[in-house]
């Protein structure tokens, strides 16, 4: 997933993964400054 773009988050590093999902430094290409962005499992994820 590094490399990836979601939405204005550039994901840059992978901080770690549990139960609840998987937590990945990013930079926000708006702001300009990093943060951390929380993917969800695929089952608690909303159906569209």
């Amino acid at each position: 997933m590094i490399g990836t773009a979601l939405n204005q988050y550039q994901i840059t590093a992978s901080i770690g993964a549990g139960g609840m999902g998987e937590v990945f430094r990013a930079r926000d290409t708006r702001l300009n400054r990093d943060v951390g962005v929380k993917v969800l499992p695929e089952e608690f994820r909303e159906k569209k």
